[in-house]
Order: C-alpha cells, then structure tokens, then sequence
C-alpha cells in the first residue's frame, strides 16, 4: 500500500511555501471539515489538512463518506475569498475540474457528475463537499475531498452501492499524489478568485458525465425536472431542455439520474 501521509513530504513535493498554504497531517479524526470549520477564527493562510483515517466523513445532505486507512485520501482544504457566499457560485464545480486535471497526469481520466461528484467509468470515484464561515468581509470556503484510491471488500460492502477505485493510483506514494492535487487545486482557487466560475464553464462541459442524455433531477425523493442535460452556465447551473423550454438548475440539494435509472434508489 501507498505510503504513511506526511506533512514534511507534501511541503518537499509542492511547489508552494508555507506562506502560501500550511499542511497539516493526523492520524485520526472525525471530520476534517468540521476541524477546519472549527478553527476559521484563528486561520490566517490557506490550511490543508489531511487524516490517515476520518470516522465520521461527511458528504452531501448529510450522508456518510465512507473511507478506508491507507486507501484513501480524505482530505480539507480552507480557503479565504474575497466578498460573500454568493461570490462561491460554481466552486464545487471548479474543484471537481482541478482534481481532473492533477489525475490526469496519471492517465486517470474521469467525467464529471453535477455539481461535485467525480466519476470513473461511470462510478463515484471522488466527493466534493464544500462549507463556508464568513469572517468579516471575507468567507472561508471548506473544501473537503475524498478520493477512492482502493476499495478493500468490507468497504464496497459498507457503502453499498457501486462505487469506484484506481489501483493504480493506490501503488504511488500518496504524498507525491497529495502534492500534485494540491497544486492544481492552488492554481484553480486563485484563478477562481479572480474570474469566479466563469474561467472553468468550457473545461467543466467538456467532463461532463451526462452530456446530451435525459437525465432527472430530484431533491429529497421528490421529481424536479426531467430533460436533456446541456451543459452548466457561467455561474455553475445545470441547463436543461426540457418539455417546457430550457431550465437552470441551482446547485444545491438534488441528485442527478440518468432518465434509464429513474427506478433506481436515489444516489
């Protein structure tokens, strides 16, 4: 398996100093969401934190990521922007672009699911959960990511339903991984704090996961819209054409099927 995390190791791979972003490693934890969320008063760059195990991962509305030690990366990055929430319109979708573009380096190439799953072969492979905290004219932006690197048979079985891994990711030291993901995420948020979501529209269309099918979109087990799915827009919505015209979704709570799952349980 994949080497133990290293804080020190990270810093020697990245590029960047500790100026520009601080790295922090644990063993165990339960959230490093809520960690960081915890400490936004006293942050004053950019925090990486990284847990060889987290108990208590959490994805979107309210569900479990489950992950497994040494197969995994589990991971939040804080980050401070400029202006209010709606300042943030389209980062899950910024960030879903970034991971792409760092594991492609490793010839995994993956599709992007609306708005922050990432896909392989059709399978989540990583999850994107993103919290904010405003502090005074700024907002800091929780970014936590949880990368499937194997998917030990106890695991599969606890998450229970298909999901996806990359062996081949999992035989490279994951520090040296750790460091390219962290230099493409760098380079995404500063580019995302200067143009918003707007630099990312063509490069996220390009990865979309459902590009041209019918898909629905559902929230809380209820029926929003049916239709075929375009693209997203510059702030991040999802463009469908629907029976009644074209429609904008806004992220949020809903969950995207492709029209032939509709029977499915929801993801």
């Amino acid at each position: 398996m994949s080497h133990t995390l290293s804080a020190q190791r990270i810093a020697e791979l990245d590029r960047l100093s500790p100026t520009q972003v601080a790295i922090e490693v644990v063993a165990e934890t339960g959230s490093t969401n809520t960690d960081l969320l915890g400490r936004v008063g006293s942050l004053s760059v950019p925090t990486l934190l990284l847990a060889e195990s987290q108990t208590q991962g959490r994805g979107r509305a309210g569900r479990s990521w489950l992950s497994a030690s040494g197969a995994s990366l589990t991971f939040s990055l804080a980050w401070r922007f400029d202006g209010g929430v709606q300042a943030l319109a389209g980062l899950p979708l910024a960030v879903g672009v970034a991971i792409a573009q760092a594991l492609d380096v490793y010839d995994v190439h993956i599709a992007l699911k609306w708005p922050n799953d990432v896909l392989k072969d059709g399978n989540k492979l990583a999850g994107v959960l993103i919290e904010t905290a405003v502090d005074g004219d700024h907002v800091w932006a929780i970014i936590g990511i949880g990368l499937n690197l194997a998917l030990p048979d106890q695991l599969e079985a606890q998450i229970g339903q298909p999901a996806a891994e990359a062996r081949w990711l999992a035989q490279l030291d994951r520090n040296a991984l750790m460091a390219k993901l962290l230099d493409h995420l760098y380079q995404a948020l500063v580019q995302f704090g200067e143009t918003g979501f707007v630099a990312f529209v063509e490069r996220w269309n390009v990865l979309h996961a459902h590009a041209g099918q019918m898909v629905s979109i559902v929230d809380a087990g209820r029926l929003l819209y049916q239709g075929l799915a375009v693209g997203v827009d510059e702030i991040g919505r999802l463009l469908l054409n629907t029976t009644v015209g074209r429609v904008a979704v806004v992220a949020g709570d809903v969950s995207l099927r492709a029209k032939e799952q509709e029977h499915a349980a929801i993801d």
